[in-house]
């Protein structure tokens, strides 16, 4: 189905990579948790996971890493980084004020579906300086199965009580463009720390370099 800005009733965003600038802050605090530890966490296997809930993450982190990975103490030392970089910023992408502000303007219901916490991404928004733009903020708190399933898109449309077909999805992980797409939406991917594969590229109606991209040639009417 060709896209109509003047058909789209509601704007559906992913967190990380997308919206916050975290990712590589997510794989610096990783791979220097690991190293303190005497592990080595490659890039390949912290991208394996970009974009899955906690639990699923965490299972494949625990299988690339072996048997005697201490994960837990991993895990601690991964967010104690974590908390000390957001402590001093939580930086947004490119694009993104400019996209929020136009979006406003036109009276579009826009949602967070993200893969973090309510607590971790109720704080990064409102750090960052753009919770009151959402209406509806669906995290890993609140589905039972998380991306790529389908299900936090569905969660966030019916948030916005809106049909999946007249919303867009903005995703930067390939199984965030799994999960809008399954979802019904038509899913635009702003590559972040993944490049498109043929598969995803198929699932979208654009791939776009940045945000500003996706304001000027997609959602002006």
């Amino acid at each position: 189905m060709p896209f109509d800005a003047s058909e789209l009733h509601a704007v559906v965003f992913d967190m990380d990579g997308l919206l916050i600038d975290s990712e590589a802050i997510y794989l610096r605090s990783s791979v220097d948790a690991a190293k303190a530890l005497g592990f080595h966490l490659s890039d390949d296997l912290y991208k394996s996971v970009v974009g899955l809930p906690m639990k699923a993450g965490e299972s494949i982190i625990r299988k690339g890493m072996g048997s005697g990975f201490p994960f837990d103490e991993f895990n601690s030392k991964m967010h104690e980084l974590l908390e000390i970089e957001f402590a001093r910023q939580v930086p947004l992408k490119a694009g993104v004020e400019e996209l929020l502000a136009h979006l406003a303007e036109r009276d579009l219901p826009i949602a967070v579906a993200t893969s973090t916490s309510r607590k971790r991404a109720e704080s990064h928004l409102e750090h960052a300086g753009v919770r009151s733009y959402f209406s509806t903020i669906v995290t890993s708190d609140d589905v039972s199965r998380g991306k790529p399933d389908p299900e936090p898109y569905l969660l966030a449309t019916k948030g916005l009580g809106v049909s999946p077909q007249s919303c867009l999805a903005l995703e930067d992980s390939h199984n965030g463009v799994r999960s809008a797409h399954r979802a019904g939406l038509q899913t635009i991917m702003i590559p972040d720390m993944l490049a498109p594969t043929d598969e995803i590229s198929e699932l979208c109606i654009a791939v776009m370099e940045s945000l500003h991209k996706v304001r000027e040639q997609f959602l002006v009417s």
